[in-house]
């Protein structure tokens, strides 16, 4: 188990910790959403930044924050919230953005997603990781990828792959192409 530490700049490349993970126990980024722990799977994450300067975009669906130049690249950011079906909450100084990767029709594409807090990675045996819910989780069962166990606990595991449909990754990449063609 490794621990992110608080209070710093979050910079972490993730594929570092990816080379120590076995298949019989991928690894998960945690982190919070209100009162709720999720997790990633740490092969899909690329970093994770410290929320900083987001730029609107007008006329964008609700739960797109905006975007963002990471080194030069155009990158939407989408805030998990939201897109769950909750309201909004406060920016605090703990509030992270998870770069992760996603597939798309046109190739591998990057997506940031807003988080309260990100706790730890996690090794989580996939004997512990117990299939999607017929009810009681608290957003669309389509994005989830599986519910973890840890102890008495469970982790809600998101696919960051159908965190979005197509057409709505299609609407991100139009809203790329738009911000680099003024810039």
């Amino acid at each position: 188990m490794q621990t992110l530490e608080q209070g710093q700049t979050r910079l972490v490349a993730m594929t570092a910790l990816a080379v120590h993970s076995d298949e019989d126990k991928p690894q998960y980024l945690t982190f919070m959403l209100d009162d709720g722990m999720f997790g990633i799977n740490i092969l899909s994450i690329r970093e994770i930044i410290e929320y900083g300067s987001v730029t609107q975009v007008p006329l964008s669906p609700p739960y797109i924050r905006g975007v963002l130049n990471l080194r030069g690249a155009v990158v939407p950011v989408l805030d998990l919230k939201v897109r769950f079906g909750r309201q909004a909450g406060e920016d605090t100084r703990r509030t992270c953005i998870v770069i992760v990767e996603i597939d798309t029709e046109k190739g591998r594409q990057q997506l940031g997603m807003t988080v309260d807090s990100v706790n730890e990675v996690l090794d989580i045996p996939t004997c512990d990781i117990k299939d999607v819910p017929e009810f009681g989780a608290r957003i669309r069962g389509d994005f989830i990828e599986g519910m973890g166990r840890i102890g008495d606990e469970f982790v809600v595991l998101i696919n960051p792959d159908r965190v979005l449909s197509l057409d709505e990754i299609s609407v991100l990449a139009n809203l790329g192409k738009a911000q680099n063609s003024t810039a």
